[in-house]
């Protein structure tokens, strides 16, 4: 049998709530199938079952726990499963497992760095902590995640002045991000979407970013767009595969909160420096002032191709797609 199928019959046998490494250990006990020269056969189960959630496959379900950690199983056995006892039994030994191989939020930033990259946008990572009272748990909503600037691009040097100095404002655009591992729920999706719509009221665009969005909330998605006007990005391990789900509308810029985040963050204050800097520049300094904009924001990965963003993903622990027949 094929591993997916293999995930199942397991999942059948057991016949109550389990985790990735009971239904990896299931498959090798009863050799359901052969895992060959694999050194991490638990990650290859943990991404496949991550994968019949994520792509809708009614006969699987899971249920997330306080700690982070997703119990699996079949749809159908759901009326006969004891959850409590499952849960009160929940071992300390798997909390700190799927603890230390859990993936950051901020691990995902140079994954949406390098899909900015592609549509020629750079993008810098504000820390909060950094900021005037960064400590303050209501900064979430002053703060974007990250920021991201496009300069208009003309073919002559001329036609490029004329249009800046006939309007300055529509050589750039700016745009902030806030970033989240997944949204799962109504009630997670609409706490995302009224922070991204809080923290980044200062910019021309606005965008809340994920990992893994529940098929569930497209319509939701769809009714908060449309009546707020913020982009929503869905992020892949391969950041040349992540898509714009919705678009953002374009806002006039409000300086009044820009020069707020000025004052309070030193990695925004700096953003603004840099980018003023490169907008004025001399055309014999301009190679110069984009190179400091370039070295100031995030990294990125340079090719598809190179295998870099794949070994990323690994030694962070975030889920990528595993083709298996």
């Amino acid at each position: 049998m094929t591993l997916k199928e293999a995930i199942l019959k397991s999942l059948e046998d057991i016949k109550e709530l389990t985790n990735y490494k009971e239904v990896c250990e299931h498959i090798i006990k009863n050799k359901y199938y052969d895992f060959g020269n694999s050194k991490t056969p638990p990650a290859t189960v943990s991404a496949l079952l991550g994968d019949f959630i994520r792509d809708g496959d009614a006969r699987v379900r899971r249920m997330k726990q306080s700690n982070g950690a997703y119990f699996y199983y079949l749809t159908k056995n759901e009326g006969e499963l004891n959850t409590q006892l499952v849960i009160e039994n929940l071992s300390t030994e798997d909390m700190e497992i799927n603890k230390t191989q859990s993936y950051q939020e901020r691990d995902l930033h140079q994954l949406l760095s390098t899909f900015l990259k592609v549509t020629h946008t750079y993008s810098k990572t504000i820390f909060h902590e950094k900021s005037t009272n960064g400590s303050d748990s209501n900064q979430i909503w002053t703060h974007p995640d990250m920021v991201g600037i496009k300069f208009t691009k003309l073919k002559s040097k001329e036609s490029a002045k004329f249009f800046k100095l006939v309007n300055q404002e529509d050589t750039f655009k700016l745009s902030s991000y806030e970033l989240k591992k997944e949204i799962n729920s109504d009630t997670e999706l609409k706490k995302a979407y009224f922070q991204a719509v809080s923290n980044s009221s200062w910019s021309h665009f606005g965008y809340l970013v994920a990992f893994e969005f529940n098929d569930s909330l497209l319509d939701e998605m769809t009714r908060l767009n449309q009546s707020f006007g913020i982009g929503i990005i869905e992020l892949n391990a391969n950041p040349y595969k992540s898509k714009i789900l919705f678009p953002a509308k374009y806002r006039k810029l409000d300086f009044k909160t820009i020069d707020k985040l000025c004052n309070m963050n030193p990695n925004f204050k700096e953003f603004i420096v840099k980018t003023e800097k490169f907008m004025t520049a001399a055309d014999e300094y301009l190679g110069y002032t984009e190179k400091m904009l370039h070295d100031f924001c995030d990294p990125y990965f340079q090719d598809e191709d190179d295998g870099e963003f794949e070994k990323y993903c690994y030694k962070k622990n975030i889920p990528q797609e595993i083709n298996i027949s």
